[in-house]
Order: structure tokens, then C-alpha cells, then sequence
């Protein structure tokens, strides 16, 4: 048998093997020989906490937002509903008025009529 050639998960597997042990040593290098590293870090976890801060701030300031415009979409809907309730009241109550004038005007009519006709009827005898 002759040379078996590595396959590619094995040279991928090598590969991270060999990312993994240089990152470690250069991690074990740094820590021990500089002693701002630390500071540097904690400076760097420092800038991380805030950011993570303001967009938790910006998180909820969305949610609240979003919260408060649901609100006045609901009210919107309430004032429509009841917008449209005022304009079919306003259009029975006056349906309800012309319906009353007319039947005004129709008895003036009436009773101008039957005081012609007893008018004329006067005149006769």
C-alpha cells in the first residue's frame, strides 16, 4: 500500500487544531508578559457592557413605542366606531326631523285645503 492522502475534514480538523493551540500560546505569551493587557481588557468588557447597555435602552424604547402606537391606534378605532355611530344617530334623528316636517307641512296644506273647500262651500249657500 502506498501514501493514503489526508481527506478534508482531517486537514479541516488539523487546520482548527493548529488555530487553536497558536491562539492559546499566543493568550499564554500575552498574559504573562504584559500586565496592561488586563487593564486593556477590562477596558474593552467596559465598552462592551455599555454598548450592550444602549441597545438594551434602544430595546425598550422601541418596545414602549411600539406599545404606545398599538394605544393609539386602538383609540383611533374607538374614536372611528364611534364617529360612525354619531353620523347614524344624526341621520335617524334627522330622517326622523324632515319626516315631522313633512307631515307638518302636509297637515298646513290639508288644512288650507278644507278651508278653501269650505270656503267655496260657504259661498254657495
Amino acid at each position: 500500500m502506498g501514501f493514503k492522502d489526508p481527506g478534508y475534514l482531517e486537514r479541516k480538523s488539523a487546520a482548527t487544531d493548529a488555530r487553536k493551540a497558536a491562539l492559546e500560546k499566543f493568550r499564554a505569551n500575552v498574559a504573562t508578559n504584559d500586565p496592561a493587557a488586563a487593564d486593556r481588557q477590562a477596558a474593552r468588557q467596559a465598552v462592551s457592557d455599555a454598548r450592550d447597555a444602549r441597545a438594551a435602552a434602544r430595546k425598550a424604547a422601541k418596545a414602549a413605542r411600539e406599545i404606545e402606537l398599538a394605544q393609539e391606534a386602538v383609540r383611533a378605532k374607538e374614536q372611528a366606531e364611534q364617529a360612525a355611530r354619531d353620523a347614524v344617530e344624526n341621520a335617524k334623528r334627522e330622517a326622523a326631523e324632515k319626516a315631522s316636517r313633512e307631515e307638518a307641512e302636509e297637515a298646513d296644506r290639508k288644512a288650507a285645503r278644507d278651508a278653501r273647500y269650505a270656503a267655496r262651500k260657504a259661498r254657495k249657500r
